[in-house]
């Protein structure tokens, strides 16, 4: 399945770890309305996704407790160092 995020292409994931949940919303997607929390990087704070906390209509409940990582939000290793090398 395609899943899109704010920032683009996105990944739809049973567990994450390393990440932090904000408050839960009410949230209109594409795929309806939905009651969400964003995720957030526990390194370095960023908002990477959200989290499905419930979906309203019977065909989107198997989101339900998943995980949208956003593509664009995301650094390999091999950047995430390169990157710090460039700050030092």
């Amino acid at each position: 399945r395609q899943f899109r995020g704010r920032h683009g292409d996105a990944w739809l994931f049973g567990d994450v770890i390393n990440v932090n949940d904000g408050p839960p919303e009410k949230r209109l997607l594409l795929t309806g309305l939905h009651v969400v929390a964003d995720i957030y990087c526990n390194g370095c704070d960023t908002r990477l996704g959200w989290k499905y906390v419930e979906a309203y209509e019977e065909q989107q409940k198997y989101k339900e407790g998943k995980f949208i990582l956003e593509m664009n939000r995301i650094l390999k290793e091999r950047d995430l160092r390169k990157r710090e090398a460039e700050a030092a």
